[in-house]
């Protein structure tokens, strides 16, 4: 199941401290490169924003392993890739994409969507009034207190998972993100994460409720051609992990780039409508994903004198697109004014993230309601200084330590 290949291909470090160090050196290298992944893995990185936008809408590159991975099988392939490879829509091409894309449209359009913002609202003030709690002077964890919460609430009220289930569904969709794992810790959070959605299937079998899980469920029991056990487990997989992971990475990079730029952060005090602004500029900066696993050759593919070989795996760096310095002047600097802030965060073509309308709300409702509550919010360390989630996968920080109401 090794895409091999001649000669030595760099790692891609699971850190999280050296992602756009790293995609500059692979951008700088080649149109694509080879790199090692754990488990024996070799893939091709693709870092630069042309071409990641080509082959993404490349009708040879696929996100189907079953049918372009020689040799894929569900119980042969790394723990680590688990999480990445279930039946749902984010691995389907053609029809079956287009099919199961329409079975959760529905609740992702503009008007129920916009009828979820009382409910974030509602969710954030009860976060922050519990902040308003803590000792004036006490050092807080912004990630864990809040950046995290509001999300894993709001996709766990879509999906109707009960309270004392929530902290189990954090750990293992965390555990998918940590690249850096030991290959039988990897196994063993895929063996539990996928536990858990299934146990939750099971609950809402005998507890359906106002919910999309007892959507789908209706669904797959009314037509399982329309949605299939394996799918249906897949798309609650791919709901849970997609509608938390990178709304709290948003949350973050946001509030420390605000904080770490006191211009920019003036400026959208002043001016509330540049809220907007900050969130595409941090989506541009820092986008909660890095590399996304995994597409695959369906055909033979030239860029530009590089050929990948068909059933070779395709490692797009979403990421890298925001401060490929082909397309942005000044890469590394946050400007709300900005006139380019083109990114790849939620993906480009026919896999455009569903949830990017609702990353974007959770940003907009929580963001302005922690600056107005806390005019004096301060950072407790410099942004380098702060941990980073081991990943080559997610970007994001491990915490984000912060005063309140200032040092």
């Amino acid at each position: 199941m090794t895409a091999d290949h001649t000669g030595t291909a760099p790692a891609l470090d699971s850190s999280g401290i050296r992602l756009y160090d790293q995609a500059d050196e692979l951008r700088a290298a080649a149109p694509a490169t080879r790199v090692s992944l754990p488990s024996g893995l070799t893939a091709w990185s693709v870092t630069r924003g042309s071409i990641a936008k080509r082959l993404l809408t490349d009708p040879r590159v696929s996100r189907n392993p079953r049918r372009h991975w020689p040799g894929f099988t569900e119980a042969g392939q790394p723990g680590w890739m688990t999480p990445w490879t279930p039946a749902s829509m984010l691995n389907a091409d053609g029809e079956d994409h287009t099919r199961l894309r329409k079975l959760i449209s529905r609740a992702f359009s503009p008007r129920r969507l916009e009828a979820l913002r009382p409910a974030i609202t509602d969710i954030t003030t009860a976060l922050l009034d519990g902040l308003d709690r803590q000792p004036p002077g006490d050092l807080t964890d912004l990630r864990t207190a809040y950046s995290y919460r509001i999300p894993i609430t709001v996709i766990c009220d879509l999906m109707g998972v009960p309270l004392a289930e929530r902290p189990r569904m954090q750990r293992v969709m965390d555990g998918a993100m940590d690249t850096g794992a030991a290959p039988e810790d990897a196994a063993a959070n895929s063996a539990e994460m996928i536990k858990a959605l299934r146990d939750h299937i099971t609950y809402k079998k005998t507890r359906p409720g106002p919910d999309m899980a007892t959507q789908l469920l209706h669904i797959h029991e009314e037509d399982g051609d329309r949605l299939s056990d394996a799918e249906l487990l897949a798309t609650f997989i791919l709901l849970v992990g997609a509608g938390s992971e990178t709304t709290v990475s948003l949350l973050d990079h946001t509030t420390v780039s605000l904080l770490s730029s006191p211009q920019q952060l003036a400026a959208v005090r002043s001016n509330p409508a540049l809220w907007d602004d900050a969130i595409e500029e941090s989506l541009r900066l820092n986008p909660p994903i890095m590399h996304m696993p995994m597409r695959y050759a369906a055909e033979d593919i030239d860029l530009d004198g590089v050929t990948i070989r068909r059933g070779d795996l395709i490692l797009i760096a979403f990421g890298a697109h925001g401060r490929d310095p082909a397309i942005h002047h000044n890469r590394e600097a946050f400007q709300l004014d900005r006139q380019d802030k083109s990114h790849l965060a939620f993906g480009f073509g026919a896999h455009y993230c569903m949830g990017a309308p609702l990353a974007r709300l959770e940003a907009a409702v929580a963001l302005p309601a922690l600056f107005d509550r806390y005019p004096n919010l301060t950072l407790a360390a410099a942004p380098d200084d702060l941990p980073r989630v081991a990943s080559f996968i997610g970007n994001d920080y491990a915490s984000v330590p912060v005063y309140l109401h200032g040092r």
